[in-house]
């Protein structure tokens, strides 16, 4: 039963106005599925502590702000502007979408080499709307999720790539979501759709950047929907470096066929709250799945990791390896469950959690669980929290290294068993001078302080 609060009516204002601005083929197509999903949104509301998925986060701030979505005057971007953030030696399709909408003179569409396809999900519509009509909104679980029925209900556009049967992409797609600032606050809900045919392979990068930090508060809620047919093989990168008024959630969401590898590697480090959910489901034998992240956080920034891997099927292995460094007030969380179902026997399961505390307060909450109902199972988890090791330090200063170089040194040796992972070279460089720089942010502040 749904019940009428200020907060639902609000965005019950803003969806009526955006079901009238709507027009063409693709509207009338998703009408009644953003209806249904918009029904659910107001059924089940935002989420709160009393939540046991939620409970270390408190959504109180988001539920009250009244966000509208990004107009027409919201979405001017310099191209310069976003140079700074990108990938620089990312060759290969790039689609750039600002404030929800595609921006076409600061992307590189075409034909991906090797095969396939990638365009904006509009422009599927019109010409793969077969794999469209099959795969959109049928995985995010928005029947139960707010943040997820919240993105069906107002997303304008988004990415698509599709890969057919024995295609190999030979670059990967990188799709870059952009915020600007607003002087009111704004939400955008992309949305990206992945589909891998049988015996393909793809890589996929997804950055999400705030231009021009500063304005009013932003929400960037984030749907991804990726499903990989057997045989196949995804690497999916995730980098979040948000401005500190946004609040991030993103959903990750993996249909996994048999036999088949997928990849997924996150950094964040942007971002005031930020919810990062991965959930891949094992659904055919014989498949591999790593679950691979590093989140970033100082001064009071939040970030709330939420990993589920379901083992559906025998003979499946997954691996979850996530590491934190938390500086100055920042929070951060970690709540990984593996759910090994009844008949996924010979199941090989792995999750571990480290995390650094740079501070006395910084916080961390981490929750590893396991939900077993298959007896021939091999699972493991494990949590740390610790500092940096002073003997360490006093190691590497023995040897002629200055205290913050050697606290420097010890911090990205952690953070890079993370980036080691990741086997796309451009990718990977890149990461490490984010991570470099935020360590150098860092230790200004440490010097400051000291």
């Amino acid at each position: 039963m749904t019940t009428v609060t200020p907060e639902i009516d609000h965005y019950l204002e803003q969806f009526t106005r955006f079901e009238k601005e709507g027009t063409g083929d693709w509207q009338a197509w998703l009408r009644p599925v953003r209806r249904a999903a918009f029904g659910r949104f107001a059924e089940v509301g935002f989420p709160t502590i009393r939540d046991e998925d939620w409970r270390f986060t408190n959504l109180a701030p988001v539920a009250r702000t009244s966000f509208r979505l990004a107009g027409d005057g919201d979405g001017a971007l310099d191209p310069g502007a976003l140079v700074q953030y990108l990938v620089p030696e990312l060759a290969g399709i790039r689609l750039v979408f600002v404030n929800g909408r595609y921006a076409p003179a600061l992307s590189r569409p075409g034909p991906p080499a090797g095969g396939g396809s990638a365009c904006t999900l509009v422009q599927a519509f019109e010409e793969k709307r077969d794999v469209l009509e099959q795969h959109l909104s049928r995985y995010a679980g928005d029947r139960q999720d707010a943040f997820a029925a919240l993105n069906l209900a107002f997303f304008e556009d988004g990415a698509f790539v599709h890969v057919g049967r024995r295609q190999v992409m030979e670059e990967p797609i990188y799709v870059v979501y952009v915020s600007t600032p607003a002087a009111a606050p704004t939400m955008t809900h992309p949305r990206t759709l992945i589909v891998l045919e049988e015996d393909s392979q793809a890589v996929v990068v997804e950055q999400y950047v705030s231009v021009s930090p500063g304005g009013e508060a932003c929400l960037s809620n984030v749907v991804t929907e990726a499903v990989v047919g057997d045989n196949s093989v995804l690497d999916h990168y995730l980098i979040e470096q948000e401005s500190m008024e946004t609040c991030n959630v993103s959903t990750l969401r993996v249909q996994q066929g048999r036999s088949s590898n997928v990849a997924s590697h996150t950094l964040l480090i942007g971002g005031g709250l930020v919810r990062n959910n991965v959930h891949p489901v094992l659904a055919g034998a014989g498949g591999e799945c790593l679950i691979n992240g590093l989140f970033m956080a100082r001064g009071r920034q939040h970030m709330d990791n939420f990993m589920r891997v379901e083992h559906a099927s025998p003979h499946c292995d997954s691996r979850q390896f996530y590491h934190g460094i938390l500086d100055g007030r920042s929070h951060g969380v970690f709540s990984g469950r593996i759910i090994v179902h009844k008949d996924a026997q010979k199941t090989d399961a792995k999750q571990t959690n480290n995390n650094l505390l740079l501070s006395q307060e910084a916080q961390i909450d981490t929750k590893p669980q396991l939900e077993i109902y298959a007896d021939d199972v091999k699972c493991t988890h494990g949590a740390t929290i610790g500092q940096v090791d002073d003997n360490a330090i006093f190691y590497l200063r023995s040897r002629g290294i200055a205290e913050e170089s050697a606290r420097a040194m010890l911090l990205f040796g952690f953070a890079n068993e993370s980036l080691e992972r990741m086997k796309v070279e451009s990718i990977r460089v890149h990461l490490e001078a984010l991570v470099a720089q935020w360590l150098l942010e860092g230790k200004t502040i440490w010097e400051e302080g000291r």
